[in-house]
């Protein structure tokens, strides 16, 4: 587990590399998939904290949902203020708030 500071490009580099990977899709219990996270510029700080908490925790509960929005840092307290923003923050508020858990895939990039 990282050591989780107070800026997110620092926890950042801290995470495993991202390359490789198409997308990260969360999946309920039904197994549907609810939402697709695409590695392309402006998601690819979420799809290697989502990889990374499917390193560590196997899935989405509230204690990974709790990891992950410290890795966040600044991002989450800004999310908290204003919902929509960003919508992969606001998910795992949602989880620990008491959201029902996801299961994480991570999706390889075809070779």
């Amino acid at each position: 587990m990282i050591h989780v500071g107070t800026a997110f490009r620092e926890n950042l580099q801290q995470l495993p590399s991202i390359a490789g990977v198409q997308r990260i899709d969360l999946i309920d219990g039904a197994g549907a998939v609810v939402a697709s996270i695409e590695n392309q510029p402006g998601k690819q700080g979420s799809v290697a904290v989502y990889q990374y908490l499917k390193k560590i925790f196997g899935t989405l509960d509230a204690k990974a949902a709790a990891h992950g929005l410290a890795v966040f840092a600044e991002h989450t307290a800004d999310a908290r203020n204003r919902p929509g923003a960003h919508p992969n923050v606001d998910r795992l508020l949602a989880i620990v708030a008491g959201g029902a858990p996801l299961k994480i895939d991570v999706i390889a990039a075809a070779a």
